[in-house]
């Protein structure tokens, strides 16, 4: 595997390196000596599937309030998506700041989101899925989300007139969050 660090602290663009040969390919998506060999030391008790249909479907921005936070590894399995990570650590010294990383299926790339970023995505073709690897369990009482077009944020997203969820579009700006304050 190849590991590009992002600009968002602890965040990863984590590349295939594919064994090919007449009956097609093989290649490692998870190895834990190769993740602990770059500082990601993250223990996965969760995976997730999320299928978005059509093109322009926006998910996000989403994260679990401590003490559930999650690290994600999020591979596209099929079709392609815009995927940000947006950093909601104020400790952090990328605090505030978002990065995308055009995920593809046939390119089999994937992002490591580490505890405390929000997460979000846009389909850029039908069909599209995403296989998610979570560090920690689903908590309903836990989900935070955040306005994917807050102004605190100007994060440029691919698809100018996006379908959002009625739930996604009801996740108040960030800087009304109350949940923020404890975050």
């Amino acid at each position: 595997m190849k590991f590009d660090a992002l600009p968002v602290q602890g965040a990863w663009e984590i590349g295939l390196e594919p064994a090919r040969d007449e009956r097609g390919v093989f290649a490692r998506t998870w190895c834990e000596r190769e993740f602990a060999a770059n500082g990601i030391t993250t223990r996965f008790v969760q995976s997730n599937l999320s299928v978005t249909r059509s093109r322009g479907m926006l998910r996000g921005m989403h994260l679990q309030a401590r003490p559930h936070e999650e690290a994600k590894l999020i591979r596209c399995v099929r079709g392609r998506v815009y995927d940000v990570i947006l950093d909601l650590r104020p400790a952090s010294k990328t605090f505030l700041r978002w990065h995308a990383v055009e995920l593809d299926a046939e390119k089999g790339n994937a992002v490591f989101i580490p505890q405390g970023c929000a997460h979000g995505f846009v389909t850029l073709v039908d069909d599209s899925e995403l296989h998610y690897q979570m560090s920690a369990f689903y908590v309903p009482d836990a989900k935070r989300g955040v306005l994917w077009n807050d102004p605190a944020f100007a994060i440029i997203w691919p698809v100018s007139e996006p379908t959002v969820s009625a739930a996604d579009r009801a996740f108040p700006p960030f800087e009304a969050a109350r949940w923020r304050r404890s975050y």
